[in-house]
């Protein structure tokens, strides 16, 4: 086991990994930007070490400034949370380089799921559904309208590189397809320096459901259950459950093996989650992330497992410890990502937290690494924290999150909590009916009132 970890990340995700090393026994290396001196994780950790200036290419980013901090401090492994270097190829291999452990699976693995079209390529190789779509990357327009005809208009043309909703464009019609092409290429080259494109069949009312992996990289992998991410905004995840209210046993427990067996074959270690769109009881695989997500709690409360910890104790070289039939699912849990911006516009509000009362009870989890006169600085994600709720069903789960969210107070900011109070209260939420659509259809309708 290690003896010293450095977490290179910030925010709550920082402080999680922190309370994950500590229970291993492990001490912590918390870097920050100037921005982030008075962070909570740099306050708990055992050493800290300023790596830049607010801007996080030059901090978070800076990768040589993250190796000088693990020379002086002595750390042994780099946990890269989510975000910022999390799915960075290059950094695992320099890491690698530098005789110091990378806590998340191989470059290789990264690089070839960072790449959506080999990923694709490598799902159907290793028996996961896909969406019908191009094979690879389209660089002719007219091929693009040939395939696009073959597999049926609408059509998404998404960008080969990248996420979080650039570079993806709709064609409802041949007559969209040569603009969608275009914006989409334009728009991939700007943000991730790759214009390469390729086509999907674009599914009208699908479920976004991910399952939740774990594998040691000898040869052994296990699923934790599926979640259901589909309530988003602009393609980012608002709210995620477990289990999916879409599915039932058989198809949980088919695409769970299914994937628990493709991550066998691949030999893959660490945590990692496969997303896939789901509708009339098709599961079409669109990517994999190599590393812990935000709504990882969801899983730990409805199977007990600490994924952090898993992490850890994998890179260190150790075995899994369980097998799939120890992995026990027991009733569901909610995840409301509360951020610090306006509930109907979503307009940024950093600024000084005046009054901050998280709530509690039973089944009540808040992931956060706030507190009261915390500044929420304008440079990185909003996120404020992360409230998490269990319960035996879904009906005490969602009573017990109503509850939670009006407990919610955080003062001197605009939240996202009133967005969340009205969720709860909808008769579609509460019934499990929605899709991907629902609540960018919800805000466009006025759901929360005059913006």
């Amino acid at each position: 086991m290690f003896d010293k970890i450095l977490i290179a990340n910030r925010g709550e995700i920082a402080l999680r990994i922190l309370r994950a090393a500590k229970e291993l026994g492990i001490a912590t290396v918390a870097v920050h930007s100037t921005a982030d001196a008075d962070a909570m994780h740099v306050k708990l950790a055992d050493e800290s070490v300023c790596i830049g200036p607010p801007a996080a290419r030059d901090s978070y980013l800076n990768i040589p400034a993250l190796l000088a901090a693990c020379e002086i401090t002595g750390a042994e492994a780099v946990h890269p949370g989510y975000g910022f270097l999390s799915e960075n190829a290059r950094f695992a291999e320099i890491c690698e380089d530098h005789n110091i452990a990378f806590i998340g699976p191989s470059a290789e693995h990264i690089r070839l799921m960072g790449d959506k079209i080999e990923a694709k390529r490598t799902a159907r190789r290793l028996g996961i559904p896909c969406v019908p779509g191009s094979e690879g990357g389209v660089t002719d327009d007219a091929e693009a309208m040939k395939i696009a005809r073959d597999i049926g208009f609408p059509v998404l043309v998404k960008a080969a590189a990248g996420g979080g909703g650039r570079g993806m464009k709709v064609a409802r019609t041949p007559a969209d397809l040569e603009h969608a092409l275009a914006t989409a290429r334009a728009e991939a080259k700007a943000a991730f320096g790759d214009d390469a494109v390729y086509l999907e069949k674009f599914l009208e009312k699908p479920r976004h459901i991910e399952v939740q992996v774990l594998g040691d990289g000898q040869g052994n992998a296990i699923h934790l259950g599926e979640r259901d991410c589909s309530l988003q905004r602009r393609h980012q995840k608002v709210w995620e459950e477990s289990p999916s209210p879409a599915l039932n046993d058989a198809q949980r427990s088919e695409i769970g093996e299914t994937v628990a067996r493709a991550m066998r074959d691949l030999r893959y270690s660490g945590a990692g989650t496969i997303e896939f769109l789901y509708e009339n009881g098709e599961f079409y695989f669109i990517e994999m992330n190599t590393r812990i997500q935000v709504e990882h709690p969801v899983s730990e409360m409805i199977t007990g497992i600490d994924l952090v910890n898993e992490q850890i104790k994998v890179a260190a070289g150790g075995q899994l410890t369980l097998d799939q039939s120890e992995v026990r699912f027991n009733g569901h849990a909610i995840e409301c990502r509360v951020n610090a911006e306006h509930p109907a516009t979503f307009r940024p509000s950093p600024g000084r937290i005046s009054y901050y009362h998280p709530p509690g009870g039973l089944g009540v989890r808040v992931d956060s690494a706030v507190y009261q006169g915390y500044v929420i600085p304008p440079y990185y994600d909003s996120l404020v924290g992360k409230l998490i709720v269990h319960g035996r069903t879904r009906t005490e789960a969602m009573m017990r999150l109503r509850r939670a969210l009006d407990e919610f107070i955080v003062d001197g900011i605009e939240t996202t909590l009133p967005l969340f109070r009205t969720l709860v209260r909808n008769h579609d939420i509460q019934n499990g009916d929605y899709d991907i659509h629902w609540l960018e259809k919800f805000l466009a309708n006025g759901g929360m009132g005059p913006a």
